[in-house]
């Protein structure tokens, strides 16, 4: 009799536990809202959540680099279409001027126009956005542009930033970068052979591969037999008798040399040197100012206006250069905007799936947890009656 009352209060014990924990653990999803508000509710489910989560966690990574990216690219564009106008001003200054619309005592007013527009060139691409330099490449921290001044004014501007973009990854197995490379965005890059627009020396193309980049002031000194060729100011000089048909001459500041044929030279003077394809920004922006300061003295309608007409061209080479990086950047930044837009497409998909897996169906726990209410009472009832059994119970 003793062991089956112990049976007897034992599985009633059970199903009393049993169903008051049912009751508890939906009741609990009742005030969470939640049907998972642990892992042992749904092991299958917890793991798939956790693995949901991970994944939102990064695709908001990903939509964060891609807004931070299009911010700097719309800010970079807004800087190269500011230096495109400043070509643009330039441009329709020297145009007047050698139109005849400004007397020759403008001109000195027009080189002090191109040195503010040189000025605000290298202020524009030395631009910081969110404490990165736009253009230095992976060297976001230090300025991109150095000048070197001569009396005030700038005479030299030396690109120190990175030649390799900053990629930063924005998908999976996708890269894009902001902080752009500023010799690629600046400068041209398709070299033709030298140009020497005055000839007025003699001096010609050697037959060596050049590496002189845009503008070069070439100056001869000296006399027949003997004469002295610089391209650096005069800092250091290259002598010839006028035989040689492919001499090296080395511009000391920056290590870049010119090669020329002396065999026609005619004596001492003053050419510039133009490269297409290579010219840059702030090389040409100081070239056309020196070219108007003319503090060679060179003559206005035969060396000048020929000096001139190849700057122009010079601009418009930059120019296009410039239109076609905000070309690119607008693309860009188009292609983020699209793959912004399927992250957060894929991040609320994700998100849908969670709420799915953790929600609680309201509906579906009142049913069981008026299921649980029935047995819980049932087993109190059935436990009630079995435990108030007696001997007389069975001697009637």
């Amino acid at each position: 009799m003793s062991s089956s009352l112990d049976n007897i209060y034992y599985n009633t014990t059970f199903a009393l536990r049993l169903n008051t924990n049912q009751m508890a653990r939906l009741q609990e999803q009742v005030t969470t809202g939640s049907r998972i508000n642990r892992p042992s509710d749904d092991p299958s489910a917890s793991y798939r959540v956790l693995g949901l989560n991970t994944e939102k966690r990064s695709i908001g990574q990903y939509l964060n680099s891609i807004t931070e990216i299009i911010s700097k690219l719309e800010f970079s564009s807004t800087i190269v279409e500011n230096m495109n106008k400043n070509i643009g001003d330039a441009k329709l200054r020297i145009t007047q001027i050698t139109g005849g619309i400004y007397d020759d005592q403008a001109r000195e007013r027009t080189a002090e126009g191109m040195n503010d527009i040189l000025e605000q060139m290298v202020s524009l691409a030395n631009t910081k956005h969110n404490n990165q330099y736009l253009y230095g490449g992976t060297r976001s921290s230090t300025t991109p542009y150095s000048v070197t001044r001569t009396n005030g004014y700038i005479t030299k501007v030396t690109y120190q930033g990175s030649n390799e973009n900053r990629d930063v990854e924005v998908a999976p197995g996708v890269d894009a970068s902001a902080l752009q490379v500023g010799a690629d965005i600046f400068k041209s890059d398709e070299r033709s052979s030298p140009e020497f627009i005055l000839g007025s020396t003699g001096i010609a193309n050697g037959t060596g591969t050049s590496n002189v980049n845009g503008f070069t002031w070439l100056t001869v000194t000296g006399s027949a037999g003997n004469y002295n060729i610089s391209i650096d100011g005069g800092l250091t000089a290259v002598n010839t008798d006028g035989t040689d048909t492919n001499l090296a001459v080395t511009n000391s500041v920056t290590g870049e040399i010119l090669y020329v044929d002396t065999t026609a030279i005619t004596g001492p003077g003053v050419d510039l040197v133009s490269v297409s394809g290579t010219h840059d920004v702030f090389n040409t922006m100081i070239t056309i100012r020196q070219i108007f300061e003319n503090d060679l003295g060179l003559n206005a309608t035969t060396q000048m206006q020929p000096m001139i007409n190849k700057a122009l061209e010079a601009l418009n080479e930059i120019g296009d250069l410039l239109l076609q990086n905000t070309v690119s950047v607008g693309s860009k930044i188009g292609f983020l905007d699209n793959l912004k837009d399927g992250l957060e497409n894929q991040k609320y998909d994700t998100e849908d799936e969670t709420t799915r897996l953790e929600e609680a169906d309201i509906s579906q726990i009142a049913i069981d947890l008026s299921r649980y209410e029935v047995l819980y009472q049932m087993s109190l009832a059935m436990a009630g009656k079995l435990l108030s059994m007696s001997l007389l119970d069975f001697i009637r």
